[in-house]
């Protein structure tokens, strides 16, 4: 049997030490990667703040600009606001206005109606005047030689006053003609007439047939030739109211009936009265108006009246 031998104090020291190497190794090994993968951490999460911070960098600067945008719409819409008050007090001072030129309008329409009015009363006034000379049964209708057109003028054919182409006036034309200048002297002694009376004309008028020139002169002649005798009739007429007559030529060029027939023709052939309105009155009124507007558009004056 053999005895074994045991080991001595050096050989166990040489064994254990390799082991105690291996360990430090290994503690060394494992410290590295340790360290290796903090380190990999590290340097991720360093990226990630870098990325966060950017993120962050971009994110101020979008909010830097939604603000300086929210500043800008806040202050466009303060302007707007602004400029909206004022449009609302511009249409206020508008609506203003024109109510004002309304009533000023509709003044100026009653002012314009009752001068329209007042021609019309004219008309009437000098109807009245001529049957009150005439009486009712000398104003028959269209049928007869003396009477009121629809304008209002006085016709007068030309039979009952002269002769074929002639322009003295027939002797059983003038108890007519010497009414006519009775009632054109009594309408004129009205005031109110003569406020509204521009002229009161003595019209000529043949018919189509004969020269031009022949009716012109005929139609001329026959005018002045009623005119005068209206004078002479009554002296009155002349003296006080004179200024008012006129006489006129027409000749072919205002037919009462364009047809080519004798009767026509007889239709035609006529001296007419006419009572010309004044529209001075009706033009005053207008530029009064006018005048009362542009010195209340001009600089200092308030635009309503």
């Amino acid at each position: 049997m053999r005895n074994r031998r045991l080991p001595s104090d050096q050989e166990t020291t040489w064994e254990v030490w390799p082991a105690f190497t291996d360990v430090m190794s290994t503690l060394a090994l494992i410290l590295f990667v340790v360290v290796l993968l903090a380190y990999v951490r590290n340097l991720i999460a360093s990226k990630r703040l870098d990325a966060y911070a950017r993120r962050i960098t971009t994110s101020e600067q979008v909010l830097r600009t939604l603000e300086d945008q929210l500043a800008r719409t806040t202050a466009e819409i303060q302007s707007g606001r602004a400029a909206l008050d004022a449009s609302r007090e511009q249409l206020r001072q508008q609506q203003d206005t024109i109510a004002g030129n309304d009533r000023d309008l509709d003044a100026l329409r009653l002012r314009l109606q009752s001068i329209a009015v007042l021609r019309v009363e004219v008309l009437d006034k000098l109807k009245r005047a001529l049957e009150a000379e005439l009486g009712p049964r000398d104003w028959p209708d269209a049928g007869r030689l003396v009477r009121i057109g629809d304008n209002g003028n006085i016709i007068i054919n030309e039979s009952l006053v002269f002769e074929t182409d002639s322009y003295a006036i027939k002797q059983e034309a003038k108890p007519l003609l010497d009414t006519l200048a009775r009632a054109l002297g009594s309408l004129l002694s009205d005031a109110q007439v003569r406020d509204n009376v521009d002229a009161i004309a003595i019209q000529g008028h043949t018919d189509e047939r004969g020269s031009g020139a022949l009716n012109w002169d005929l139609s001329a002649k026959r005018a002045n030739a009623v005119l005068a005798y209206l004078f002479q009739a009554n002296r009155a007429l002349e003296d006080s109211y004179g200024r008012y007559f006129t006489a006129s030529a027409y000749s072919k060029f205002r037919p009462l009936d364009a047809s080519k027939s004798e009767a026509a023709y007889q239709q035609n052939r006529r001296i007419e009265i006419a009572v010309i309105p004044k529209d001075a009155n009706a033009r005053k009124v207008i530029d009064e108006y006018l005048q009362a507007q542009d010195a209340g558009s001009s600089p200092g004056r308030s635009a309503t009246p």
